[in-house]
């Protein structure tokens, strides 16, 4: 899928609100000629603040919809008629689905399914050479693989093994659509990605919760003693590798997508500290760092993730451009210039508290 306008297609997103679909929507309207359908359910963490940019544009359209209305979905898919859909809408946060892990099987896989079915169907019912340069890229996580020890890395090849209800939810989904794949013949794409960051995220996630606790002079809590490693990937990496597989993938392929960036959670909070000690510092000089509080660790914490990209970077092409200091001083500073975005996006019930207890309140 080229940037020509012969190259342009017609491409239905779900979560395109949210950070990552968010991401893609906003290159997508700015970087190529393809018209695309975004549609969201509009959950906590969907903001349609994040697509100010793209909102009005004439190759944009959004809807206001639960991918998992089947009626709705088969409406969409009938009058937009995608060359491909993209699928990104999930519940993903760990904690979250500790405490509500129902809210993780309803849209994860139940959603998926939904769409699944109704895919397959608008697909079957496709011109043959629609049909054939049809695609359903379905977007999930290598937190489905569990927890690696001190070495080694996830591939296409790794067993699932996954801890928490979220991951155990995203591999469901991949599931169904890897046997959607081999059952139905439905031609898919999966990619499983590292930890994202970036501009727009929602600030329950790691890097942005530190980044305004710092600001608000309160504690920065670090789980168990901060040793557990991610792989961190800037989420526009993730959108060109995205498209990549869309336009180069093979049916029924699974890629896995990661930054090469291994940090422990205590040094990407050190890094943040250190950022904002230099462009925002504190009264008095005292380092951000003294902030930093060791808290209980939430259940099942994985101790490290580590993606092995080799298959897309020599099969497809794609490498992640951005080292993780570049792109966590562009996140660090976004965050610092849009703080009226930040207060917009926790004017709900979610104020920075911590979640992933448990349902009886304790880790």
């Amino acid at each position: 899928m080229g940037v020509d306008n012969q190259g342009a297609r017609r491409l239905l997103v779900t979560g395109g609100a949210g950070f990552i679909g968010g991401a893609l929507v906003r290159h997508l309207i700015r970087e190529t000629p393809h018209a695309v359908l975004n549609v969201d359910a509009l959950t906590y963490a969907g903001n349609r603040d994040s697509l100010a940019e793209v909102e009005g544009h004439e190759r944009y359209r959004f809807s206001h919809t639960d991918i998992r209305e089947a009626r709705s979905m088969r409406r969409l898919l009938a009058e937009f008629r995608p060359d491909a859909v993209l699928h990104l809408a999930a519940e993903s946060h760990v904690d979250r689905s500790i405490d509500a892990p129902a809210d993780f099987v309803t849209t994860n896989v139940v959603g998926t399914f939904t769409l699944l079915e109704e895919a397959t169907a608008y697909w079957r019912s496709l011109p043959e050479a629609e049909r054939r340069r049809f695609r359903f890229l379905h977007i999930s996580t290598d937190e489905v693989f569990g927890s690696l020890g001190a070495t080694g890395a996830f591939s296409e090849t790794t067993p699932y093994d996954p801890s928490s209800p979220y991951a155990a939810s995203k591999a469901a989904a991949d599931h169904f659509v890897r046997a959607w794949h081999r059952t139905y013949g439905l031609p898919v794409l999966v990619t499983n990605c590292s930890n994202n960051y970036g501009p727009y995220q929602f600030p329950e996630k790691l890097i942005p919760l530190m980044i305004l606790k710092a600001l608000a002079e309160e504690p920065l809590p670090v789980y168990g003693r901060g040793e557990n490693v991610r792989d961190w990937l800037y989420v526009e990496d993730h959108v060109r590798a995205l498209l990549t597989v869309l336009a180069a993938g093979t049916p029924g392929e699974t890629y896995a997508i990661g930054g090469r960036g291994e940090r422990t959670n205590l040094d990407v909070v050190r890094q943040v500290c250190r950022l904002l000690d230099e462009v925002r510092p504190r009264r008095g000089g005292t380092s951000y760092e003294s902030l930093i509080s060791f808290v209980p660790d939430r259940p099942g914490h994985d101790l490290r993730y580590a993606i092995d990209p080799a298959k897309i970077e020599r099969e497809l092409g794609w490498k992640a451009s951005v080292p993780f200091e570049v792109g966590l001083r562009w996140t660090v500073q976004w965050y610092l210039d849009n703080r009226d975005w930040c207060e917009r996006v926790l004017s709900g019930a979610y104020r920075l508290e911590r979640l992933g207890l448990g349902r009886e309140g304790s880790a």
